[in-house]
């Protein structure tokens, strides 16, 4: 079982320990793969960056950022993208660890499956890296960065009963869940957080979930696929609404999140309160024409930033400032840099983005 242990930011001593310790024992002299005296590896050396895939926004603007702040913190940035196929980020890995990377960044497809690309990468000196989600059940790991997931599913929980108060008058509501990818460690611990903050409610009748589909592995959208979620909802719909009006709807992204808004659409529902996750441009479109009702942002650039911050005290051969927290992961307790999210509605959304420029020509009359 994971294990997740929040630490004061004070304790920086602690957080030291914790990276060592999770990269093997490492320092930066002893990771030394350059020549700079004092330094952990060459100032100019190559970092790789292994994402799941390309195919949501966020992932996406993840390759365009990382190969800019890498470039810009004076890396040379090798990025590949493994089309959500597990064997294809194995050898991904493997390759950049031929190629003499110093450090690689992991998005991983499954937390699970890499433990064995991750070790041959550790053996070579290579300093790990996981990005926006927790890789699992093996040493070789030193830190993850990511925004946090609990925290985030708490933020969507709540944000749907703020807009079912908001939209749908008193209660009780008539509402459905979904959750993620069930390979994704991030899903079902957005899918717990959401629930800690549902479940009283469903509890003392509040909400009612029509379709009795509460459990994770019932909501679950297998490879976060709109598509499976949009099937899910009309088999839904369908069985459950012939005569009831559903009221909302817990959507774990916002891709998903148009998939179920479709879907009651095509049924002849009014559109449910959908919340979501990501902060995509076609959902902040949706949430400033007043249908989807919120998105979680964890914006990518802040992401990435902090990613690029702890690689580059490796690179100086010293350690990164303190971790925000720890989770094991089945077998050692990871560092966890955990950056905050936020709800995006159509209330705040022109003043969370008031420094984007993309997604602030969104918002338009």
């Amino acid at each position: 079982m994971k294990r997740r242990t929040f630490t004061l930011g004070g304790i920086a001593a602690a957080g030291t320990m914790l990276l060592a310790a999770c990269g093997g024992g490492r320092t930066g002299a002893e990771a030394d793969g350059g020549d700079e005296a004092g330094g952990g590896f060459d100032a100019d050396a190559t970092i790789g960056v292994s994402l799941p895939w390309l195919g949501t926004q966020n992932w996406a603007e993840a390759e365009d950022l990382f190969k800019a702040q890498l470039e810009e913190a004076g890396f040379t940035a090798l990025i590949q993208a493994a089309d959500n196929k597990v064997p294809q980020q194995q050898q991904q890995i493997e390759a950049m660890v031929q190629k003499g990377v110093k450090a690689i960044v992991v998005g991983p497809i499954d937390g699970t499956q890499l433990g064995s690309a991750l070790k041959a990468a550790q053996d070579a000196d290579v300093r790990i890296i996981g990005y926006d989600r927790l890789i699992e059940n093996t040493e070789a790991v030193d830190a993850v960065v990511q925004f946090g997931s609990i925290r985030t599913g708490e933020l969507q929980g709540q944000s749907l009963l703020d807009g079912l108060a908001d939209r749908k008058g008193d209660g009780p509501y008539n509402i459905e869940l979904f959750g993620g990818g069930p390979a994704d460690p991030n899903a079902p611990n957005f899918f717990e957080g959401a629930m800690s903050v549902l479940q009283p409610k469903i509890d003392d009748g509040t909400l009612v979930v029509v379709s009795g589909q509460t459990d994770f592995q019932q909501a679950a959208t297998q490879d976060w696929d709109n598509g499976k979620a949009q099937s899910r909802m009309d088999s839904i719909l369908a069985a459950n609404y012939s005569d009831k009006q559903i009221d909302g709807v817990l959507s774990p992204n916002d891709g998903i999140a148009r998939a179920i808004i479709t879907s009651c659409k095509a049924a002849g529902q009014d559109v449910p309160v959908v919340d979501g996750l990501d902060a995509e441009t076609e959902s902040i479109s949706s949430i400033w024409a007043g249908e989807q009702y919120s998105t979680v942002h964890k914006p990518t650039k802040d992401l990435v930033a902090k990613t690029v911050e702890i690689i580059s005290a490796y690179q100086a051969g010293e350690e990164p400032p303190a971790a925000d927290e720890s989770e094991n992961n089945g077998m050692i307790d990871v560092p966890i840099y955990a950056l905050e999210p936020v709800v995006v509605t159509k209330d705040n959304a022109e003043e969370v983005f008031a420094e984007d420029e993309a997604r602030l020509a969104l918002l338009e009359d």
